[in-house]
């Protein structure tokens, strides 16, 4: 519960909120936007990053957790590991388990080929699963996929890949509809429409969601029918390096079984990566909302190969995760709350900015609010953060909103004697979302023959920030497209001998570095020793 010093600072935010219900606070013209990003965005940061010295994208800046894992060395000795025993033959091989990787697997089986899905952790343990605030689509009448294109690329900095983006806003509505067709139960007004609301960045009310447990719904609509129609799915069994042939085709992967720690060949004449982010490399120190297996093992693999990566100098940090109770600190807290009417305010109980920016701009502005100007708000363990006023939910839409709209974040908070409907909750930007990656086209491929990405570990789409709701489309629309892609591709295709020697290559590169100390993909977090 709060502290009697936080108790006595939300007396300060209730006393502003009557003036603040009639203020309407203005955008940030595009140099202001500028300017306070480049001042107080994680990004920007002064040794934040430093330039890969070996691969596709030698010379390029990222930040120093991508560099030392792609600076690193692979699992498997390519002098002595044998592909001669081949564990799975199959047309599809599918990496990874969430919303991408089982759209992938969906598709791919609906064309006919033979799928195999190889997942980390449990089959839907990803980000997917912890999604909250909605997916878009243009759906409705007053919107249409072209105003959703000038809002993703606005929302990227116009440095998306223009045929992606189209991709993205096109396959959208028929996305919504293929997930509702296969048991999707999106939040609806009693005759029967998707209630739907904005976003940050949004120009049009498209967000589509299921309460607040929106990922959720859609990876046990997902999950529920690739085991209806029996797909195998290997779990506990990360891929830990891409197998090519000798022309340089990719040709499967090996994967790692964590329980039996024995290794397993699988050749397949396509592959999709699908393994998402890289939220727990914590990038600049920051907390984050992902999954523990988000790790990056697809960039790495995949850079080896010889895929180029764009993008990764772009993190996107989510402007509002839980700054207080600190046992769940950088847990998110959806967009959604502010969609519905929550303003950000600081310890004056002053609104600094409009409450849905893209979210870069927000998560600069509470950093600027907390560093520069002291107004933050001091929790017992010395973090700092400010308040997002939940209450004014209530009083603009009713008693009784946010129970019923954000169900999982009412009772998450209520188990800490905090009732978000009454009282502000505190918050602070946290590590969210990979906003680049492996270089795909519109057809999912990269420019390894055989290779095709979906989902947070592909990067072009988003630009330089994503706008809520478009990761849950992204995983969607592009999960789709490679499984569709892949098998159609695997029915022409002729694999030659499997073969580890662009992992040797790699090696003999980073020997002449002077590198290759640690070993990638790290497939799990390590915490140890960083507890005091």
């Amino acid at each position: 519960m709060y502290t009697p010093e936080m108790l006595e600072a939300i007396k300060v935010v209730e006393k502003t909120r009557e003036r603040r219900l009639k203020e309407t606070f203005p955008r940030l013209k595009p140099e202001e936007k500028d300017q306070l990003l480049r001042s107080f965005h994680p990004d920007y940061m002064a040794g934040a990053m430093r330039p890969v010295k070996v691969g596709p994208n030698k010379g390029d800046r990222m930040p120093h957790e991508h560099v030392d894992l792609l600076e690193s060395r692979s699992m498997l000795d390519p002098d002595t590991f044998s592909l001669d025993k081949i564990d799975f033959d199959v047309d599809v091989l599918v990496i990874g388990g969430g919303g991408a990787g089982t759209s992938a697997a969906l598709l791919a089986q609906e064309a006919g080929a033979k799928v195999l899905l190889a997942t980390k952790l449990r089959h839907g343990d990803a980000n997917t699963m912890m999604a909250e605030g909605g997916i878009q689509a243009a759906d409705k009448e007053n919107d249409s996929p072209a105003i959703h294109y000038l809002d993703v690329m606005g929302g990227g900095g116009f440095h998306n890949i223009p045929e992606l983006v189209a991709a993205l806003v096109k396959d959208a509505p028929i996305c919504i509809q293929w997930l509702e067709s296969l048991g999707c139960m999106f939040s609806k007004f009693p005759d029967g429409t998707m209630n739907t609301i904005h976003g940050g960045g949004t120009s049009r009310k498209r967000m589509h969601f299921a309460h607040d447990y929106s990922g959720a719904e859609i990876m046990r609509t997902l999950r529920d029918e690739a085991r209806n129609r029996g797909i195998q799915v290997i779990e506990f069994s990360p891929a830990v390096e891409l197998i090519l042939d000798e022309s340089g085709q990719c040709a499967g992967a090996v994967l790692y079984n964590l329980e039996t720690e024995q290794y397993l060949v699988v050749r397949a004449k396509t592959v999709i990566i699908a393994t998402g982010g890289s939220g727990r490399l914590h990038i600049a120190g920051s907390p984050t909302t992902n999954h523990y297996g988000a790790t990056a093992d697809g960039l790495v693999m995949a850079y080896r190969a010889g895929a180029k990566l764009i993008f990764l100098d772009a993190t996107q940090f989510h402007p509002t995760g839980v700054a207080f109770p600190e046992q769940i600190v950088g847990q998110l807290v959806t967009e959604k709350v502010r969609g519905l009417g929550a303003q950000l305010v600081n310890a004056d109980g002053e609104q600094f900015i409009y409450p849905l920016e893209t979210r870069d701009a927000v998560s600069s502005a509470i950093i600027r609010e907390c560093r520069e100007r002291r107004k933050g708000i001091t929790t017992p363990s010395g973090m700092t953060g400010v308040w997002l006023d939940s209450p004014m939910i209530e009083i603009i839409h009713g008693k009784g909103t946010i129970e019923k709209e954000l169900p999982a974040m009412f009772r998450q908070y209520k188990r800490f004697d905090i009732n978000m409907a009454e009282q502000p909750i505190l918050i602070y930007p946290t590590l969210h979302y990979q906003n680049g990656g492996i270089l795909i086209n519109d057809r999912a491929e990269t420019a390894i023959p055989n290779l095709y990405v979906a989902g947070e570990a592909s990067g072009g789409v988003h630009g330089r920030n994503r706008l809520m709701g478009n990761s849950l489309l992204d995983i969607i629309v592009f999960g789709r497209r490679a499984g569709k892609n892949a098998a159609e591709r695997a029915k022409s295709v002729q694999l030659g001998k499997l073969s580890l020697a662009h992992v040797k290559r790699f090696h003999e590169e980073l020997q002449k570095e002077g590198l290759g100390q640690n070993v990638a993909p790290i497939l799990l977090p390590d915490y140890r020793g960083k507890v005091s």
